[in-house]
């Protein structure tokens, strides 16, 4: 059975991946890994560069005798994915980026990376977890998948908080993406207030082998705002044709 990895985005964790583990399990052996700092690793120090996090991705795969797979992350877990193929491209089959960009700086992001970093300083991570995952839904704290997110923001460590968005800061995946050489599914909500289209746009004309897929009526979390689109859009693009 072909693996299928699941990587988590900033104030993330494998348990937003829940409903995609139950649907996908019936065809894929799937890893949902918890990135150190967030979710059920948020006693272990994070990493201060986006590198870093595809690295300890590779080795927690290669822990588990993992050799290929195809390889889905959103937000700064698309960041996180871009640099994993970067490192090793010869692993990864097909590539989903989603809700996710090429430039980590966060061009017309709702609040700057450097704003989100004094309010998590100010504010501490509970409030401004919270603020922050309600921006991820279209319907905002009364969204159906909210709480998921929220309950998940309010675990990520002080220190993941401050290093995830410093990573993000100084991170461009821009001169990778000609090297791309994976098929690639963008996937993007089109109302989207972390990622602006010019960032699904750049993905979508520089990598070679890219398709599109634009989720209408959703914000930043369509697996959870729409999750059986979400998954039915991931199954055409992973499973095989039929003839």
């Amino acid at each position: 059975m072909n693996s299928l990895v699941f990587v988590h985005g900033y104030l993330g964790g494998s348990a937003q991946w829940a409903g995609q583990v139950e649907t996908f399990a019936n065809y894929f052996q799937v890893i949902t890994p918890d990135l150190p700092g967030f979710g059920l690793n948020s006693v272990k120090e994070a990493p201060v560069t986006i590198r870093d996090f595809a690295t300890y991705v590779l080795d927690e795969l290669d822990n588990k005798g993992i050799d290929r797979f195809h390889l889905v992350g959103h937000s700064m877990g698309g960041m996180i994915v871009q640099e994993m193929v970067a490192l090793s491209p010869e692993r990864v089959d097909k590539l989903v980026l989603y809700g996710t960009g090429p430039l980590g700086s966060l061009p017309g992001r709702f609040e700057t990376l450097s704003d989100s970093k004094r309010k998590v300083s100010e504010e501490g991570v509970e409030a401004t977890g919270r603020r922050i995952a309600a921006t991820w839904f279209l319907h905002g704290e009364v969204a159906e998948g909210y709480q998921v997110c929220a309950d998940l923001a309010v675990k990520t460590s002080t220190q993941a908080a401050i290093a995830g968005l410093s990573a993000m800061e100084t991170w461009s995946g821009v001169a990778s993406l000609s090297k791309i050489p994976c098929s690639t599914l963008i996937l993007w909500g089109d109302q989207d207030r972390a990622y602006q289209w010019s960032q699904p746009e750049q993905l979508l004309r520089e990598i070679d082998d890219a398709r599109l897929a634009v989720i209408p009526g959703c914000s930043h979390a369509v697996h959870l705002e729409k999750p059986g689109i979400f998954n039915a859009t991931l199954l055409d693009f992973l499973l095989p044709a039929r003839s």
